[in-house]
């Protein structure tokens, strides 16, 4: 328990007013990394949380590994789910409105992990323009997101597109 209080609660980015709004010049049509937060899912702790450390590659899960790109080379690699989820508004209010999923492992022991660099900014790119990609994750690991992403803001979630909701598994 003592550990728990220790640790910071992080939260999503606050959606903030576009920068560019109304001058049209340099940046127009730029994407903003300020909407979009990964999240981690533990899929062997069926546990989901944030960590703004990622997005320069240094997450508590990340730190410490030096990542290989051939999964094989990591046979006893904990597996993590990377979910890059960004938020826009609408009408009705803030929602999830990209959310992809990228695959990792960690062996600790050997300080050695799986993932592919190019595809984590594939995946980062892909949230960004607001597509969902969650069709290959472990039906367990879904719910797990979509139970964070409820929990987290039951409004968001209300708001999001019938894509995410049933891409996690709500019927």
């Amino acid at each position: 328990m003592e550990q728990d209080k220790k640790k910071k609660k992080v939260a999503f980015n606050i959606i903030k007013n576009d920068p560019t709004d109304g001058h049209g010049g340099y940046g127009v049509g730029a994407l903003s990394l300020e909407n979009i937060s990964p999240v981690f899912i533990d899929v062997n702790e069926g546990e989901a949380f944030v960590d703004i450390g990622a997005m320069h590659a240094r997450s508590t899960v990340e730190k410490g590994i030096k990542f290989l790109p051939n999964k094989e080379d990591v046979p006893n690699g904990k597996p993590f789910w990377l979910v890059w989820v960004t938020i826009d508004r609408k009408a009705e209010g803030p929602y999830y409105a990209g959310v992809t999923a990228c695959e990792m492992t960690v062996d600790r022991e050997i300080r050695r992990g799986y993932k592919s660099l190019p595809e984590h900014v594939n995946k980062m790119d892909k949230s960004l323009k607001r597509h969902i990609m969650v069709d290959h994750m472990d039906v367990p690991s879904k719910g797990v997101l979509m139970n964070f992403l409820k929990n987290h803001n039951a409004d968001m979630w209300n708001n999001s597109g019938a894509e995410l909701k049933t891409g996690l598994g709500e019927s």
